[in-house]
């Protein structure tokens, strides 16, 4: 892994709710918040990290939408302070990063949470909870055509196990792939992350 600068968690909200706009599973979530708060769409699409006013209410629209800083729903049991850096990981280092522990990605993975696994299982036509496999293959096209795509963001305790937070079907689409060198990801790290990271 190579460490490319620090973060913060303004910048990680920014990227998780442009990672999840585009969504099929929670970018209507994401856009009606926008919409119930009169917000525009660009402060998602064009953050403005300076901005204090425009970080408080991503953070809100992460909040509401997915628990963040409230202790529950995918941030049940997050530690709050977690430091952000941005990373290249290398395929080996990224072949291993692990799913969430959430039934689907179990599931797909057939029990290690694993993306290799997954990518394996697609392959041979198995699929979580009859959950078609579509995007997966459609993503991993993407990739291979050299599509750009929003950065994972993984956390861990340490930078040397690490779970995936955002970016799910991104992650499995490049084990489809074939892992190309050099991903960039923003890696959160905290000694008491593993809370989360089981």
């Amino acid at each position: 892994m190579r460490v490319m600068g620090a973060s913060s968690e303004a910048e990680m909200v920014a990227c998780f709710l442009l990672g999840e706009l585009s969504s099929e599973r929670f970018g209507d979530a994401i856009r009606s918040g926008l919409v119930a708060d009169g917000l525009p769409e660009s402060l998602l699409t064009h953050p403005d990290l300076g901005d204090a006013e425009a970080n408080a209410a991503r953070r809100a629209l992460l909040a509401a939408t997915r628990g963040y800083g409230e202790n529950r729903d995918l941030f049940e049991g997050f530690p709050a302070d977690v430091a952000w850096t941005w990373a290249e990981i290398t395929a080996a280092e990224i072949a291993t990063v692990r799913y969430v522990d959430y039934s689907y990605w179990v599931e797909l993975s057939g029990g290690s949470r694993l993306p290799t696994d997954a990518a394996r299982r697609i392959r041979a036509g198995k699929h979580a909870f009859d959950v078609p496999n579509e995007p997966f293959v459609t993503t991993a096209r993407a990739i291979a055509a050299s599509g750009r795509f929003p950065p994972l963001i993984l956390v861990g305790v340490r930078h040397d196990e690490l779970v995936c937070l955002e970016g799910h079907l991104r992650l499995t689409a490049y084990a489809l792939a074939g892992f190309a060198a050099g991903v960039e990801c923003l890696v959160g790290t905290a000694p008491d992350m593993a809370r989360w990271a089981r």
